[in-house]
């Protein structure tokens, strides 16, 4: 993959659903199936559900996060969702900022 000066948004995922319903809802540049937080430069978007290490990495490289939230039935987690079922689960895209903190003795 090329690097260009202008940001490049992220998405982030194996699931055609979520790749249709995400890219209804906001412009992609690429959408890639293993993320690698190193292809991250300021200013970039990055479009998922990470796990909240790897969205770390996105924000300490001056990226932006943005999370895909579902509310999925029990039932169907676990299952690969059609858009129809997807789009029943409530989806919303939320931006993240997300940082470690240090251990205050837990």
């Amino acid at each position: 993959m090329t690097k260009t000066n202008m940001p490049i948004r992220y998405l982030v995922s194996r699931h055609a659903a979520a790749i249709t319903w995400i890219k209804q809802q906001t412009p992609v540049d690429q959408v890639i199936g293993h993320f690698d937080s190193n292809l991250i430069q300021p200013g970039d978007t990055v479009i998922g559900t990470l796990p909240v290490h790897i969205a770390v990495q996105v924000c300490l490289r001056g990226g932006k996060y943005l999370h895909l939230e579902l509310t999925i039935p029990s039932e169907q987690r676990g299952k690969e969702l059609s858009l129809e079922e997807m789009s029943a689960c409530n989806p919303t895209l939320t931006y993240f900022q997300i940082m470690p903190k240090k251990d205050d003795g837990l």
